[in-house]
C-alpha cells in the first residue's frame, strides 16, 4: 500500500515501526540500551499493568513478601521490554543470525513424531517469539494469531513471521479446524492456549492453588487426532535466548469431563514449574484470573 492510501494514524505506526526495525543494524548493545528506556517508560506509564501483574503474583505466590513480588514485577517489565526490542532483529535478521541468537536444543523429544500430527505447546513465556522463529527456520509450521487495531503492525507482525519455511498462519477468528486440517496432514501445530478466554470451552484448573479457567482446546485437539502434545519452552538468558524440548503426552481419546479436566490439569502443573524456574519471564501481565468461579468476587480493579 503506498503512503497516501494509509491513514495518519498508519503513517505514524509505519514510521515507528521501520525505526524500531533499524534497531536490528545496531549491536545487540545498542538493543540493551533502547530496551531500557522502553522499560523505563513502560515503568512509569503501565499502571494497569503493573497492578495486573501484582495481583496475579499475589494470589499465585500468596507467601511472598512485597518486596519479593515488586522485585518479580520489575524483572517482568525489564524482560517484556528487552523481548519486544530482540522481536525486531528476529523479524530481519538471517537466518545464521537468529541461530546464534536462539539456541533449540531437545529435539529427541520432538523427532520421533516429526511428519505426523503433533502439537507443540508454547506457553506464553516472554522468548515465545524467540523461540517460535528459531523453530521455523528448521521446519514448517501451522500457527494461529490475532489481528492487530493497526493494518500496519498487522502487516508488520506477519511479513516478520512468514520469512522462514511457507508457515501457515491463521487467523484466530477463523477457529481451530483449519489448524487441525493441517495438524493431520502432519504440520506441527505450535499453540500457545494457556490465556483466560473466557467461559466458553474452558473448565476451572488449579494453577497455583488459584481456580483458573483454563482453555480446554488442546486436549480436545490431542484426544481426536491422536497428536501428542510436545511443549517448547523459550527462556531469555544474558545474551540471548534457549528454546527447549520437553517430553511430551497424549491423551485418550474419549468424550468424558475427568480427560479435559485432568489434561488442563496435566497442562497447568507443567507450566507451574517452568514458572519456578524464570517467575520474572511468565505473561504476569495477563489478567489470567479474569474468569471467576461463580458466586467469587472480581480480582482486578
Amino acid at each position: 500500500m503506498s503512503t497516501k492510501h494509509r491513514s495518519a494514524a498508519d503513517i505514524g505506526m509505519w514510521c515507528a515501526l521501520w525505526v524500531l526495525k533499524s534497531l536490528a543494524l545496531f549491536s545487540s548493545y545498542t538493543r540493551s540500551f533502547v530496551a531500557a528506556l522502553v522499560f523505563r517508560l513502560a515503568w512509569i506509564f503501565g499502571r494497569t499493568r503493573k497492578s495486573i501483574a501484582t495481583t496475579n503474583l499475589k494470589m499465585c505466590f500468596p507467601d511472598f513478601s512485597d518486596q519479593k513480588i515488586k522485585a518479580i514485577v520489575r524483572g517482568h517489565f525489564k524482560a517484556y521490554a528487552r523481548a519486544f526490542i530482540d522481536r525486531f532483529f528476529l523479524w530481519s535478521a538471517a537466518p545464521a543470525a537468529i541461530r546464534q541468537f536462539v539456541s533449540i536444543s531437545g529435539w529427541e523429544h520432538f523427532t520421533p513424531h516429526d511428519g505426523k500430527p503433533v502439537i507443540v505447546f508454547a506457553p506464553h513465556f516472554l522468548g515465545m517469539e524467540a523461540g517460535g522463529i528459531r523453530f521455523q527456520l528448521e521446519r514448517r509450521v501451522v500457527n494461529i494469531y490475532s489481528r492487530q487495531a493497526s493494518a500496519e503492525l498487522d502487516r508488520w507482525i506477519l511479513e516478520g513471521r512468514h520469512r522462514f519455511n511457507d508457515p501457515v498462519l491463521l487467523p484466530k477468528h477463523e477457529g481451530l479446524m483449519p489448524a487441525i486440517r493441517w495438524l493431520k496432514k502432519g504440520l506441527p501445530f505450535h499453540f500457545s492456549p494457556d490465556m483466560d478466554l473466557g467461559q466458553r470451552d474452558s473448565v476451572f484448573a488449579v494453577f497455583f492453588g488459584v481456580q483458573a479457567a483454563t482453555v480446554t482446546s488442546m486436549v480436545r485437539i490431542a484426544r481426536v487426532t491422536g497428536a501428542p502434545i510436545v511443549p517448547l519452552v523459550t527462556r531469555m538468558t544474558a545474551d540471548g535466548y534457549e528454546s527447549r524440548f520437553y517430553p511430551g503426552w497424549s491423551h485418550p481419546n474419549d468424550d468424558s469431563i475427568q480427560t479435559l479436566e485432568e489434561g488442563v490439569r496435566v497442562m497447568n502443573a507443567f507450566i507451574e514449574e517452568r514458572i519456578l524456574e524464570a517467575p520474572e519471564q511468565y505473561l504476569w501481565t495477563h489478567r489470567r484470573f479474569k474468569t471467576r468461579p461463580s458466586g467469587t468476587l472480581p480480582v482486578y480493579a
